[in-house]
């Protein structure tokens, strides 16, 4: 049957059907984010209520460095809004395949439902999107999402300490993961991530400088660099100079 003609039943269950993979990928990365709230002395259930409010890797680690710091609320939220600013352009976009027709409730769920994985799949579903079918994939998505991350919290109370700081390192593997391949096909982003790294190091030993809170340096080197990463280099002149270079390598 084609997609096209799929009852909402149908798109549901394709939902839970396509989220399985996210499901895998995100219990992995989960896991250690539970590992890490464990170590700032969170609980299962309070690990649990920040995976299933949130649903964002970097987001929930840059909380988990606020918490840790004693960061105050307005810190906190601002830090999270800039971290997880990506969400808006997504849901912009996602907007687009949604019917006009489409009852304001469905739109506020399906704003719930955007992540990186997500709102891959769905962009890529011919016509208006079922949000039903968002729904199926949301709902496999965050079960191992929180699941991971419970199960980390629980499983750092059973290891010693030594083990579950080990374990953590595998936290700042997820996001080497996460740089690495658009550092390697882009060079200007390996090289905004390189100074990324070196005006972090500098914020954090310099004397007034690193009177800073760890939250409001994020905010500061994240609006700072993006801003003049984008007036630089733009993307409507990265495009043809990344096509160019992918037809000089082959």
């Amino acid at each position: 049957m084609s997609s096209a003609k799929l009852t909402t039943p149908a798109w549901f269950r394709k939902g839970l059907h396509d989220g399985i993979p996210i499901c895998m990928g995100y219990f992995a990365v989960s896991f250690t984010l539970g590992i890490a709230a464990r170590a700032i002395g969170m609980t299962a259930p309070q690990s649990f209520w920040m995976s299933a409010g949130m649903v964002a890797s970097a987001g929930e680690f840059a909380a988990l460095v606020l918490i840790e710091s004693g960061a105050g609320v307005i810190e906190m939220i601002t830090t999270t809004l800039i971290v997880n600013l990506r969400y808006l352009l997504m849901s912009t976009a996602l907007s687009q395949k949604l019917s006009p027709t489409l009852p304001l409730r469905h739109r506020f769920f399906t704003a719930y439902c955007i992540t990186d994985e997500i709102f891959g799949l769905c962009s890529a579903v011919e016509g208006y999107l079922n949000p039903f079918y968002a729904y199926g994939i949301t709902l496999v998505s965050v079960a191992g999402w929180t699941s991971g991350t419970v199960l980390g919290v629980l499983v750092g109370n059973i290891l010693p300490d030594w083990a579950s700081n080990a374990m953590s390192v595998s936290l700042y593997g997820m996001f080497l993961a996460i740089i690495i391949p658009p550092a390697k096909e882009n060079r200007f982003i390996g090289l905004l991530v390189f100074v990324s790294m070196a005006a972090s190091w500098i914020f954090s030993v310099l004397p007034l400088l690193s009177q800073i809170s760890s939250g409001f340096r994020i905010i500061i080197l994240t609006i700072v660099i993006a801003g003049i990463a984008a007036a630089i280099r733009p993307i409507g002149d990265t495009a043809p100079a990344d096509a160019a270079g992918e037809g000089g390598k082959a």
